[in-house]
């Protein structure tokens, strides 16, 4: 069923290193749409191993509220699907860091799946997580991503059973993305104790290498998740800190998270 795995290299590459992923997360087109790029440049010479590049979205309702101000004000600047794939094909052309594009489903389907797959992977994405089509929800659909040169994420959450897990890691590729904590995306000031013992026991059970996302939010979180982690994921706190500072404070961050992981 799997086509290709874009990412089943590097991951198997940095594991043997005993190197732990830093994957940051931005939305295109915040705060500008003309920022995009330099900040996709900042995030590649600052540590990141994979860029997760979100497309902006009037209804984001796995997000907080970080996350939704950065969408609405790409939208207010005109940002949209199209304008992601193509700072994404400029970024290429610079650099070679793996992306994701992160999703809600709508704009995908608006844009139409088989133009949005081809037009993705011809800019130079390696991956697509559509955070609204759980698996098995529309198997036809799903599919046309498994069966892509995409590489398509799947979430797993603290509430996932076993049974659920296997069947998700069945069809995902790329990596898994576990939900540190329940509800939605937002920088926390603690992370839960359990996650660490999640984690673990969730990558004895799993082929699939596990990046960890939703509340991290410091160096010192970062630090705790790559000791049982494949990869740390980092989303509102970096949005927080390109609204507070702009890049050069992303900048800072970046290599703070990187040296938070590299010493854990």
């Amino acid at each position: 069923m799997v086509v290709t795995d874009p990412l089943a290299r590097p991951f198997a590459e940095w594991r043997a290193a005993g190197r732990r992923a830093l994957i940051p997360y931005i939305t295109s087109g915040f705060p500008h749409p003309d920022q995009t790029g330099p900040l996709l440049d900042m995030l590649a010479t600052s540590g990141a191993d994979i860029i997760e590049l979100g497309v902006p979205f009037s209804d984001p309702v796995a997000d907080g509220p970080t996350i939704q101000r950065s969408s609405q004000r790409a939208l207010e600047h005109g940002a949209n699907l199209s304008s992601t794939i193509q700072s994404l094909r400029e970024f290429r052309a610079r650099h070679d860091t793996p992306v994701v594009i992160f999703s809600y489903l709508n704009p995908i389907v608006r844009h139409g799946v088989d133009r949005f797959i081809d037009e993705a992977v011809d800019a130079g994405a390696d991956a697509v997580l559509l955070t609204d089509l759980p698996q098995g929800c529309d198997s036809a659909l799903e599919a046309r991503f498994e069966q892509s040169p995409l590489a398509l994420i799947r979430l797993i959450a603290p509430t996932t059973s076993p049974a659920r897990v296997q069947e998700i890691a069945l069809h995902a590729q790329g990596f898994l993305y576990y939900i540190a904590s329940m509800g939605v995306t937002g920088a926390r000031a603690t992370l839960r104790r359990e996650t660490l013992d999640e984690v673990a026991d969730l990558r004895r059970r799993v082929q699939l290498p596990v990046a960890v996302g939703f509340g991290v939010s410091t160096p010192a979180h970062a630090a705790e998740i790559a000791r049982v982690a494949d990869a740390v994921i980092v989303g509102s706190a970096l949005i927080d800190t390109i609204d507070r500072g702009g890049a050069e404070s992303a900048a800072n961050f970046m290599r703070e998270l990187r040296a938070g992981i590299d010493q854990a």
